[in-house]
């Protein structure tokens, strides 16, 4: 979501839908990593990815990649903000940016 607006003032206002649709793929696409990578380092117990960055990712934009992968790779299930906040944030910020792409066309 923010990362929307950031790019809308950065660009004087002039966006194009193309940035919009790539902006959003490619924070899902980071934010699915990022809960496949933090779950890999779970299992070896290694210096993992903060729940900071994650939400920070999330609330960019990433939530519905973050969620996908939460799910597949059962990780931060048990997490009360992640099991219950993380779908909301999806519906929030998929629907920003639908809502975003809607008013380019």
């Amino acid at each position: 979501m923010l990362g929307v607006a950031f790019l809308y003032l950065g660009t004087g206002g002039k966006l194009e839908m193309w940035i919009v649709i790539l902006l959003f793929i490619l924070l899902n696409f980071y934010g699915y990593i990022l809960m496949n990578l933090d779950k890999q380092k779970a299992i070896k117990r290694e210096w993992r990815i903060s729940e900071r960055k994650l939400w920070i990712v999330s609330i960019l934009g990433g939530a519905l990649g973050a969620m996908i992968g939460m799910k597949q790779f059962r990780h931060k299930t048990k997490h009360v903000t992640f099991k219950y906040l993380l779908p909301l944030l999806s519906i929030i910020t998929t629907g920003f940016y639908i809502f975003i792409i809607m008013k380019l066309v």
